[in-house]
C-alpha cells in the first residue's frame, strides 16, 4: 500500500472554467505514469459524474460524508478510464446532511492507495465544503480563461490556498482562442506557478460532455488532449515522501464557514 501521496486541487475562482474537464483530463494523462485517484470535491454542484459516464451509480462521495451510513470508501471508488473516480451525487437532500468535514477522513483513506490524489474543487469560496479541498491540498492547479476578470477570481483562489500553506502548481488556461499574447505574462507574475499548458477551445471537448466521456478517452488524438498530456508532464507530481498520510490529512484546519 503507497503512502506517498500528493494531493492536488483543480481550482478556479468561478465556474465555467472548465475544472471538471481538466480534472479528469489530467487525471488521464498523469495515470499513464501514476496510480490516480479523482475526488468530485464539489458536493454542491456535482458534475464529474456526468463527464465520467457515472450518472446512474447508486453510491457516491456523499454516503461518505453523512455519518452513521456505514459507507465504505471503496463503495463509493469507480475504476474508470484508467484510474479510480469518486463522483459526487446530485441530490439535494443527501447535500444538505453531509458533513463537509468528513471529507478530511475520505482524503486521508484514499490518499493511503494511490500516488495522486486529484481534488475537483467548488469555484465561489463561500463554504466550508467549497475552501475544504484547498485546504487539503499540497498544491493547486489554478484554471484560467485568458481574460483578466478570470485572473482576478483565480487570484482570489490562490490568496485563499496560501493562507493555508497549500503552494501554486501552475496555471492551466482553457478555452484558449489564438494566442495568449499579455495575458500569459500577467498571469506569470502575481500566481506561484508558471503556465502549464493553453488548451485550445475545441469542439472535442463539448463532444466529450456529451458523451459523458473524458476529453482523453473521448477524443485522444485532439489538439486540446495534447494540451493537457503537455499540461500534466508539466506537473511533475511530489511523490516519494514518506510520511503519516492520515494524520496529514486528518490534521487539517477546517475552515471557519458555513
Amino acid at each position: 500500500m503507497a503512502s506517498m501521496v500528493e494531493a492536488i486541487a483543480v481550482a478556479s475562482g468561478k465556474g465555467g472554467t472548465g475544472k471538471t474537464t481538466s480534472t479528469l483530463a489530467l487525471g488521464m494523462a498523469l495515470a499513464a505514469d501514476y496510480d490516480v485517484t479523482v475526488v468530485d470535491a464539489d458536493t454542491g454542484m456535482a458534475n464529474l459524474l456526468f463527464h465520467a459516464g457515472l450518472d446512474d451509480v447508486e453510491v457516491t462521495l456523499h454516503d461518505l460524508l453523512i455519518e452513521g451510513t456505514g459507507t465504505d470508501v471503496r463503495e463509493a471508488t469507480y475504476d474508470r478510464f484508467g484510474m479510480r473516480v469518486v463522483p459526487c451525487g446530485t441530490s439535494l437532500a443527501a447535500f444538505e446532511r453531509a458533513d463537509p468535514a468528513r471529507l478530511r477522513d475520505v482524503v486521508a483513506e484514499l490518499g493511503g492507495e494511490t500516488d495522486v490524489l486529484l481534488l475537483d474543487s467548488p469555484a465561489a469560496l463561500g463554504s466550508k465544503s467549497a475552501v475544504l479541498p484547498l485546504v487539503l491540498a499540497d498544491r493547486i492547479v489554478v484554471v484560467l480563461q485568458p481574460t483578466v476578470p478570470s485572473l482576478s477570481d483565480g487570484l482570489k483562489a490562490q490568496e485563499y490556498a496560501r493562507s493555508y500553506g497549500t503552494e501554486t502548481a501552475g496555471i492551466l488556461f482553457n478555452r484558449v482562442r489564438g494566442e495568449l499574447g499579455d495575458i500569459a505574462g500577467k498571469a506569470e507574475r502575481y500566481f506561484g506557478g508558471t503556465t502549464l499548458s493553453a488548451i485550445p477551445e475545441s469542439d472535442a471537448v463539448r463532444g466529450a460532455r456529451r458523451a459523458g466521456k473524458p476529453l482523453l478517452a473521448h477524443a485522444p488524438g485532439s489538439a486540446a488532449a495534447n494540451a493537457y498530456r503537455e499540461a500534466a508532464d508539466a506537473l511533475e507530481p511530489r511523490t516519494g515522501r514518506a510520511d503519516d498520510v492520515a494524520a496529514r490529512f486528518t490534521s487539517a484546519v477546517v475552515p471557519e464557514t458555513h
